[in-house]
């Protein structure tokens, strides 16, 4: 008999097989075991070595408490089966002949006793019961959505979104003759609805970043050719939004066109809500960048330092033997990818871990493949001197040797480890602000403990570690143009009050500086001047038993909001600068959504309609990935674990939007043509 699905397998995943390794969906915690034990940690019962999970949601722990509650049906044995026969009339029968569960076996008030094995069997042909026929509703029920995806070539992954089993429980709710929205009602009222609906969401959001401040993200993405499309966010503490695209091709290098752009979405936003603005580095966004400070001087310019980070990536793979042992590795992975039974292989040897993460971009995936493959150094050398191999075709084939022989080599695993060991600090960091939590407060410490791990690997050798020192410090040069993440450092408790950690001239003096720059007035720099002792020493509130406890356990923008109330224009400060990120890495776009729009010209009335579908489906995205990211947590870079799931590959990329309908608008609302620039 086949064992039914678990329930508890809904809230977690198996991520090694080999040790019955499961991850919590919630808290993103990982327990070997199995998933008898995770049942406890959503349950928040505490058992041995298990933490409760802080994140699961109360329906879900009610369900998982209640699971455990029930006591397990016993196994009845075969004498059991026999002597517990049912009692009843003596000659009871249905219609057909089948056979009642109330039926005698025995009759105590005759005194005698019929042995169950006499009796006759029941018929197979019993009427079906109310769960049978519920039952058959249910598959019935599936097999429709299931034709309803097949037919409209629906992606499966849209049965793990969050509005999907709402869906299914409003129609239900609805009961018999519920008529769901025709054609017409998704593009018009239903549309409009969802738009007002994402609208009231942002003005409360807006309420919010007058106290943590937001970021204005500007990502550009260009064919190589003729077409350059820009896409304006905003972020967060509290979530990112999409705020609209702009077709830039025919002023793709026109760094006043770019100036007038960003103007209109600060001022959309609010010039006293925005912080700072992220653009990449390139000369056009740099010249801008300096262009509108002059406008706005209390605002920051600040190169994505994602970008900043894998350029470092980049330039460690460009030294000979690095490059070697890269190529090295990307010639194991591409022969065990090509073959479905190599690779199928290759699975059972390393508890059905990957050796390649494609979502990443070319560098980062170069480093996280060799890292792959060096952790799995036994298993895969277990793999080619297995007999289920050398017993198949594929080892005597030429590239199977070679990949064998390198394999078995000493020099490249002494050197793959080597390149692991000084490129996973880069990576730790790089995974770090990817996050979708603020990283403002920890890269600069960041940076330090990286380039600390390096040396130390190679044991303080000047000679060693001192050319990807000169790559690290080249590369975050460039981030100097932005004061904030000195500042962020300075006044992140979790740095500022560790005993280990060194402050350097250049964190004071960001600090100053940012200070400086994001308050103008005298009487509020004369405030930020008396406060400042009060935060180095740690006096007042910011002294107390729960804040010094804080320092490690809260977000470092949580830190301040809680305690900093005796320093209102420090704790304004820190609130506004440490709630901000890095990166819009963790979020990539799918530009096909935005080249969509843009692709042939439309009339005025479609342009409209397909901004209102790319904006509600956007912003839809992305208040799921806030929903998932939950209550900010303090990050610890010895804790950053670069082979778990990162975000960009957690979620699914937007899908390409389907078009089709504006074509079928009234003859009226078509307009006449335009180019949208």
């Amino acid at each position: 008999m086949v064992r039914g699905r678990d329930a508890c397998w809904e809230h977690c995943v198996l991520v090694d097989a080999t040790r019955q390794k499961v991850r919590c969906n919630y808290c993103r915690r990982e327990f070997s075991g199995g998933v008898y034990r995770m049942k406890f940690h959503l349950a928040q019962i505490k058992n041995k070595d298990i933490v409760p999970c802080t994140e699961v949601p109360d329906n879900v722990r009610d369900l998982i408490h209640s699971i455990l509650s029930t006591p397990k049906k016993q196994k009845t044995t075969k004498k059991q089966k026999i002597e517990q026969a049912p009692t009843g009339p003596p000659h009871s029968s249905s219609a057909s002949g089948g056979y009642h569960a109330d039926n005698a076996v025995s009759s105590g008030q005759h005194g005698s006793t019929c042995p169950s094995m006499l009796l006759p069997r029941p018929s197979p042909s019993v009427q079906p019961t109310a769960d049978d026929d519920k039952k058959q509703k249910f598959n019935e029920a599936d097999r429709r959505i299931a034709l309803f995806f097949f037919h409209n070539s629906i992606p499966f992954s849209a049965a793990q979104s969050i509005h999907y089993q709402s869906m299914i429980d409003a129609v239900a709710e609805c009961g018999a003759g519920y008529k769901p929205p025709s054609y017409d009602g998704f593009r018009t009222t239903l549309l409009e609805k969802a738009k007002i609906d994402i609208l009231e969401n942002i003005k409360k959001l807006k309420d919010d970043w007058k106290e943590t401040g937001c970021t204005i993200f500007c990502d550009r993405w260009s064919d190589g050719r003729s077409k350059s499309l820009l896409v304006f966010s905003v972020a967060s503490a509290k979530g990112m939004i999409y705020l609209k695209s702009v077709d830039a091709s025919s002023r793709a290098d026109d760094a006043y066109h770019l100036v007038d752009l960003l103007d209109s979405v600060i001022r959309e936003i609010g010039e006293e809500n925005v912080v700072q603005i992220i653009t990449d580095n390139a000369t056009n966004y740099a010249c801008a960048a300096g262009l509108l400070l002059k406008r706005y001087p209390s605002l920051f310019w600040s190169p994505c330092a994602s970008y900043c980070i894998e350029k470092m990536l980049e330039d460690i793979s460009e030294m000979e033997w690095v490059c070697e042992v890269l190529e090295e590795a990307r010639s194991v992975a591409r022969y065990i990818y090509s073959n479905e039974w190599v690779l199928n292989m290759m699975r059972k040897f390393t508890g059905g871990r990957e050796l390649i993460r494609p979502k990443h971009t070319r560098f980062v995936m170069n480093f996280l493949c060799l890292r792959s493959i060096v952790v799995h150094e036994d298993g895969l050398k277990h793999m080619f001197s297995h007999a289920d191999w050398l017993s198949s075709a594929h080892h005597r084939r030429p590239d199977s040797q070679a990949i064998k022989s390198l394999i078995y080599l000493e020099r490249f695993w002494k050197s793959a480890h080597e390149v692991v060991s000084v490129s996973e600090p880069i990576v730790k960091l790089l995974r770090m602000v990817d996050g979708d939590m603020p990283s403002m407060g920890y890269i600069y410490e960041g940076i330090e403990r990286a380039k600390l791990a390096i040396k130390i690997f190679y044991n303080g050798c000047e000679g060693k570690y001192m050319p990807f020192w000169e790559i690290i410090d080249r590369r975050w040069s460039i981030q100097h143009h932005s004061h904030l993440p000195a500042a962020a450092a300075f006044l992140n408790p979790s740095v500022l009050y560790n005993p280990i950690y060194k402050f350097d001239k250049n964190i004071r003096n960001g600090f100053h500086a940012a200070m400086w720059k994001m308050f103008s007035e005298e009487k509020d720099r004369i405030e930020l001047t008396k406060e400042q002792p009060m935060y180095l020493n740690a006096q007042g509130a910011l002294g107390s038993d729960f804040a010094t406890l804080g320092r490690t356990l809260n977000a470092p923008g949580d830190w301040w909001a809680a305690y900093g109330y005796e320093v209102p224009m420090l704790q304004k400060a820190a609130m506004r600068i440490l709630n901000q990120p890095c990166s819009s890495y963790w979020c990539k776009w799918n530009w096909n959504t935005f080249d969509n729009i843009y692709n042939s010209k439309r009339s005025k009335m479609e342009l409209e309609k397909l901004g209102d579908l790319v904006f509600v489906h956007c912003n839809l995205r992305l208040q799921d990935i806030g929903r998932n990211r939950g209550i900010l947590k303090p990050v610890n870079y010895d804790e950053v674990d670069v082979s778990s799931e990162w975000p960009i590959e957690s979620e699914s990329s937007s899908l390409v939007l389907d078009d089709s309908w504006l074509y079928n608008l009234p003859p009226e609302c078509r307009g006449y043509l335009v180019t949208y620039e």
